[in-house]
């Protein structure tokens, strides 16, 4: 691809990341449990001057591996310690896989509007989005098999880049396997296999590049975890090889997403506002899919697609994110029958945007609704109507378009969906930062009173009362369900062990949950003195006095 001949296409994918991963990030405060996971266990690392072992409540921590961390470190070190600084990492890596994206498409399409439009739907893509705007590891981990899989392929269509494309197809699936473990090496290495296999084409890999890049790989990937070995032995092997790999694969961490459907109807579903489109194409794609003469990017997909659903599919512990890798693929098969259909004034297409014009209504509706059940997250119901009129404005400029046969005016009217609903929460974040977020708590506690021992707290407040204020913590979680990967804290799910606690430290600050505030209100006798301090969101802030 010569640049001056992309340049303006990449430049203006470039200006709407921006819009819809960057800016806006240090509104909201880093949310529970897992934002102020991630970026304390960074914050940690500056604190022990460590590059190499991920630290969170001071101690080592091993549920991920160590690339994350030093990319949130280095923005720490260049941005500052702050809410835009964390979300700058996986901002910056959602806006490189939609590049990928649009260069996947047109190594694919020879195309250069058909390639925007591949990266178009996978940026404003509702997972994606939210997913570019918290801090996961989720988002680097996606980004990096995406470069694997578009670098592989670069080598397979452009046989004079097959050498280099190899050797950074296996170089990213290091950095992928630095960023989340072998998974991600998997899933890039059953697409490829099976991708050949079913052309039929696997000695393009019985080539000396393959071991090159197999050497690269190692190179990258080994060191990280032959140190951890050798310095934590079984440690750091059962919790990230046992408990955060294999018992996940046996157990259930959420009990209510294991089900056969939950991934085909995340991918669907979190591809909102494309959701209907993501849907229709899937069927298409296998009309093309199995044609005389399919394109080879067709198999390539439907292999990435597979791949991913094989690696997460069997495991009882299912999550949202983890059917992230699969985005791109699907966001490209997408936009190939979409943009197809522009083209050939497909009579389909008009069909299925006014009906996903009327489906968009229900969020005008769920709108109403929510702003009167949910009123305490809102700022004001003027806001929510002023959002519901020009919600409905939109959409009947969407039906306009649609009935109009003007197709790509109609999504970009559907781009502004995104960006409008994220307006709206960015103008409701001091409402919600209570409801997500244990800054506000905290920062109350410690301007208030002196704290010089350990804070108690409700579990799901733990780490972000550990980020926002850097005091020891310890959790009150009687006859509750423990951590999936336990935390190096005190850790009381008994009546005895809050008790004995409390005797130890005499005055005890904590912030809680109702419930575990019931909880200490039962165990605390009546010649010592429970106060209920403040209440912030659903975090009350108490001071316990043992008499």
């Amino acid at each position: 691809m010569k640049k001056d001949n992309h340049l303006k296409w990449i430049l203006i994918l470039v200006l709407l990341s921006w819009v819809y991963f960057i800016l806006g990030n240090s509104f909201l405060s880093l949310t529970n449990p897992d934002e102020v996971f991630y970026s304390g266990t960074a914050k940690e690392m500056i604190k022990h001057r460590s590059w190499l072992v991920p630290y969170l409540f001071d101690e080592p921590q091993f549920e991920k591996p160590i690339l994350t961390y030093i990319f949130l470190r280095l923005s720490f070190l260049s941005l500052g310690l702050n809410n835009f600084a964390a979300r700058f990492v996986p901002a910056i890596f959602a806006l490189i896989g939609v590049i990928a994206a649009y260069f996947l498409g047109f190594l694919a399409f020879k195309d250069k509007k058909k390639a925007f439009l591949c990266g178009l739907i996978l940026m404003s893509s509702g997972l994606y989005v939210g997913m570019a705007r918290t801090v996961f590891t989720d988002m680097v981990f996606t980004v990096f098999i995406s470069l694997s899989l578009v670098s592989f392929y670069w080598a397979y269509v452009k046989q004079e880049r097959k050498s280099i494309g190899i050797i950074l197809f296996f170089a990213f699936a290091a950095l992928s396997v630095l960023t989340k473990g072998p998974i991600g090496f998997m899933i890039s290495a059953i697409t490829v296999v099976l991708f050949l296999a079913i052309r039929k084409d696997l000695k393009f890999i019985a080539c000396k590049e393959v071991l090159w890049g197999f050497l690269v790989f190692i190179v990258i990937a080994v060191p990280w975890y032959a140190l951890m070995i050798k310095e934590y032995g079984s440690s750091f092997t059962h919790e990230f090889f046992y408990n955060d790999h294999i018992r996940r694969i046996a157990e259930a961490e959420h009990a209510a997403n294991d089900t056969w459907y939950f991934y085909p109807a995340t991918l669907i579903g979190c591809m909102f506002p494309w959701s209907l489109f993501v849907i229709v194409s899937l069927c298409l794609f296998f009309r093309r899919l199995f044609s005389k003469d399919a394109l080879p990017i067709y198999s390539f997909l439907a292999c990435w697609i597979a791949a991913v659903f094989i690696i997460f599919q069997p495991a009882h512990s299912k999550l949202v994110s983890y059917i992230m890798p699969a985005f791109a693929a699907a966001a490209v098969l997408t936009a190939d029958v979409v943009y197809e259909a522009i083209i050939k004034n497909k009579r389909f297409l008009i069909t299925l945007a006014v009906i996903n014009a009327f489906i968009l209504l229900a969020a005008p509706a769920g709108l109403i609704y929510a702003s009167n059940k949910y009123a305490v997250y809102i700022t004001s119901k003027a806001g929510i109507y002023g959002l519901v009129v020009v919600f409905i404005i939109l959409i009947l400029a969407m039906l306009y378009a649609a009935l109009k046969r003007r197709i790509f005016m109609y999504i970009y009217v559907l781009l502004i969906l995104l960006p409008l609903m994220l307006g709206f929460v960015f103008y409701n974040h001091a409402k919600l930062d209570p409801y997500t977020s244990s800054e506000e708590a905290s920062a109350y506690l410690l301007k208030n009173y002196k704290v010089n021992n350990t804070i108690l707290c409700s579990k799901f407040f733990a780490r972000g009362v550990r980020f926002f204020t850097e005091k020891p913590v310890a959790v009150i979680n009687v006859r509750g369900t423990p951590y999936f990967s336990p935390h190096p804290t005190p850790y009381f799910d008994t009546d005895e062990g809050v008790v004995d606690f409390l005797k130890k430290q005499r005055i005890t600050y904590c912030i809680l949950k109702k419930g575990a505030l019931a909880d200490l209100e039962r165990l605390v006798d009546k010649e010592s003195k429970l106060e209920v301090l403040k209440v912030i969101g659903d975090e009350h802030v108490v001071r316990i006095e043992i008499k």
